[in-house]
């Protein structure tokens, strides 16, 4: 299982470029820059809470882990 610190780590690290890419599309469609960063801004805060709330659901999901075995057994 993950820790909470890597979660928030892997969900903070995919939304600057996600937001980048969020950004850059809204001012290309639409040529205002504010717009744009309102709409990136708007974008992050939300999927970055859906996206922690996702990973700490499927931590507890056993689905595709595989047991591993202990490395000695007494």
């Amino acid at each position: 299982m993950e820790s909470h610190r890597r979660s928030i780590a892997k969900a903070l690290s995919w939304r600057v470029l996600a937001t980048l890419i969020t950004t850059a599309l809204v001012y290309l469609l639409t040529g205002k820059g504010e717009f744009a960063a309102k709409v990136g801004l708007a974008d992050t805060l939300i999927k970055f809470t859906i996206y922690i709330a996702h990973e700490r659901v499927w931590n507890r999901i056993p689905y595709g882990r595989q047991k591993s075995e202990p490395e000695y057994i007494i």
